[in-house]
């Protein structure tokens, strides 16, 4: 009897643990998103008579600062014994070298996606990069169906329906004034920002779905997943830089250009890297869904009210609402009836 009550006991804490680490995961995703998103904006925007960072640089940086966090919490999982975390390394890395290479693909995948989100807010206001971004969802979705098998209900099918129509609004031309020239080169930077916003939800769905894969094909935590994930982007980013930018890094450093808020972005992708990854330990689809849609919401208004360089209308925020709807309805999970089960 006493032993059935300090098991009940136990459980209770543990539910309640789990709770509050789904609440601070949904807490810390949607002030992550947001500040990213903004920052890394008003970066690309800011005039200044010093030469702009290079994007591809703090791709690079941030890689490095999510290899030492990383491994940093899983010398901690091992109660900090450097000859057990050298073992581990060695029997992971230096013996199975083919299991690390497969995540060479997903690390490359998310260093085009890294660079493409710095080509999107240069040429995109904040909150429409934020709405259009929500394609994810559909590119996610197609890639889990045709890689994992899974099975999408009803909900989710309508979802995808609302998200297109949301972002097709969101897209929609506004009448701007000015000389023919000013509007040329906004129509030019609104098609840069939206194609590089639709092959980093390409580039998002496919990497997410196949790293998800390999997650569930392995034994080791999902910090040392990171850190192979990690080793691999800074390669490739590494060479990347170089091969855009390797004339100017040679004249004037890797660092150029770089001030407190150039660190703020990085610090804050790294950030990125390892909130994504205990969302996906603690949280679940609905915490997740209205973490997107209270990103936007929040992103929206800055963008509006601080950073001044975005003028809502009625159809974007008709088209907000219907993207937001769809966030939300796919992350819905109907309960299964006696007798069935609803799989989603």
């Amino acid at each position: 009897m006493l032993q059935s009550k300090h098991e009940e006991s136990s459980t209770m804490a543990s539910s309640i643990h789990s709770r509050r680490l789904k609440y601070l995961s949904l807490g810390v995703l949607v002030l992550q998103t947001t500040s990213l998103v903004l920052t890394l904006r008003y970066s690309r925007t800011l005039k200044e008579d010093a030469p702009r960072y290079l994007a591809s640089s703090a791709v690079v940086s941030a890689e490095v600062i999510k290899i030492v966090v990383c491994t940093l919490l899983v010398f901690m999982e091992n109660d900090f014994s450097a000859r057990a975390m050298s073992k581990l390394l060695e029997e992971e890395i230096v013996r199975k070298p083919l299991e690390s290479m497969k995540l060479a693909i997903p690390a490359g995948i998310y260093t085009l996606q890294n660079n493409l989100l710095y080509v999107a807010l240069s040429n995109l206001d904040a909150a429409t990069y934020q709405v259009t971004y929500q394609l994810k969802i559909l590119t996610t979705a197609l890639f889990s169906v045709s890689m994992l098998g899974k099975r999408l209900g009803s909900y989710q099918w309508l979802s995808l329906l609302f998200l297109m129509a949301g972002v097709t609004l969101v897209q929609w031309p506004m009448p701007t004034g000015g000389d023919s020239e000013q509007k040329v080169l906004s129509a030019s930077n609104q098609f840069v920002g939206l194609m590089a916003v639709l092959m980093a939800c390409i580039s998002s769905g496919f990497a997410g779905v196949y790293f998800e894969k390999i997650l569930k094909e392995t034994k080791q935590s999902l910090w040392f997943r990171n850190i192979q994930l990690g080793l691999f982007g800074f390669v490739f980013g590494t060479l990347g830089m170089m091969a855009y930018d390797g004339e100017r890094v040679t004249q004037s450093g890797m660092f150029q250009g770089y001030n407190k808020i150039t660190c703020t972005v990085v610090l804050l992708q790294a950030l990125g890297g390892l909130v994504i990854a205990m969302v996906i330990k603690y949280a679940d689809n609905i915490l997740k869904g209205f973490a997107s849609s209270l990103s936007i919401i929040t992103s929206s208004l800055i963008s509006y009210f601080l950073l001044e360089d975005f003028n809502p209308t009625g159809v974007f925020f008709t088209g907000a609402a219907l993207v937001i709807a769809a966030t939300l309805l796919y992350s819905y999970e109907r309960k299964p009836t006696s007798g069935s089960t609803v799989k989603v």
